[in-house]
């Protein structure tokens, strides 16, 4: 299975039942998601947990102030048998604005609007709302 796809998964499910955090299995590609997920608020922290082989990565959940999850949803785009590619002009606000794009750029994993500012294109990753 797609890992980014199962650590999506797994966020979106424990958001919904109401855990307080989640744990992963540990990768470079996953921890900088998880920081970009955190900078957007749908994550309150990102910790690398573990040794050598037996990394984890724990990451505690953002809840609103009635106890909603900040995620309430989630759409992997790119996938690898289908790899989805924009540029900067092809950029477009997800749910009119109240979800975030996320997207692999030359300059790194970062958000549609982050990308927009920095005038890079690259592979869309998901949507997250």
């Amino acid at each position: 299975m797609d890992p980014i796809s199962d650590m999506l998964i797994q966020i979106k499910n424990a958001a919904l039942v109401g855990k307080p955090a989640v744990a992963l299995p540990f990768s470079n590609l996953k921890h900088e998601i998880a920081k970009v997920l955190q900078k957007e608020g749908y994550l309150k922290s990102v910790v690398k947990k573990g040794k050598k082989v037996k990394k984890l990565l724990a990451c505690d959940l953002a809840y609103g102030e009635n106890g909603k999850a900040k995620v309430t949803d989630v759409s992997r785009v790119s996938k690898s048998s289908r790899r989805v590619y924009v540029g900067v002009k092809e950029i477009r606000s997800v749910r009119q604005g109240s979800g975030s794009m996320v997207l692999s750029t030359p300059k790194g994993i970062m958000t549609d609007k982050e990308a927009k500012l920095a005038g890079v294109g690259g592979e869309v990753l998901f949507k997250i709302w």
